[in-house]
């Protein structure tokens, strides 16, 4: 082949190479776009669809913060002996036990919301057992006065937790 040949050769394939990167390139970027769009509008029919489990989960775990708030427990679980130890174990299990109940729950909120109503649940739990090593606590009944009482001077742990949530469900809007 001589060099015209060659060069003849070039000035076609160069072209036809140019073009066919410009348009892989536009064809390239048709389709991711296309591909975020379909994935954009699945997110948006997916989250119409979420949003009413994710606010029923927050309205559980209102539900939760509000069951194991220490008076309201008081006042509904009735000792069933004048121990207080066992009333002491009997409140915690009610609590556990409301806690086992929403397990599932911690699907549809977020990981930093359900790390604070561990954290309240846990914190109430120790409540409980702090009141009843306290020298003053001789039987279920004084408990019940003690925890009620400290209660009047300082905030339930599930009250931060509340505030949480609600703050966190106002973000949802």
């Amino acid at each position: 082949m001589d060099s015209t040949t060659i060069t003849q050769v070039l000035a076609f394939t160069l072209p036809s190479l140019i073009t066919g990167a410009v348009a892989y390139y536009l064809f390239d970027a048709h389709f991711k776009d296309q591909k975020n769009t379909r994935r954009w509008l699945l997110q948006k029919d997916n989250q119409s669809a979420t949003l009413p489990l994710r606010l029923q989960a927050y309205e559980r775990m209102t539900l939760f913060m509000e069951r194991i708030n220490p008076s309201q427990l008081m006042v509904r679980i009735a000792p069933l002996s004048n121990d207080k130890y066992e009333y002491r174990n009997l409140v915690i299990a009610q609590v556990e036990q409301e806690f086992e109940h929403n397990l599932a729950q911690q699907i549809y909120i977020s990981n930093e919301c359900w790390s604070i109503v561990v954290t309240a649940k846990n914190a109430t739990n120790q409540m409980i057992r702090l009141a009843t090593e306290n020298e003053k606590v001789t039987d279920a009944d004084s408990l019940r006065e003690l925890i009620i009482s400290d209660l009047l001077q300082k905030s339930s742990p599930s009250s931060a937790a509340l505030a949480f949530i609600r703050d966190e469900v106002g973000q949802l809007w």
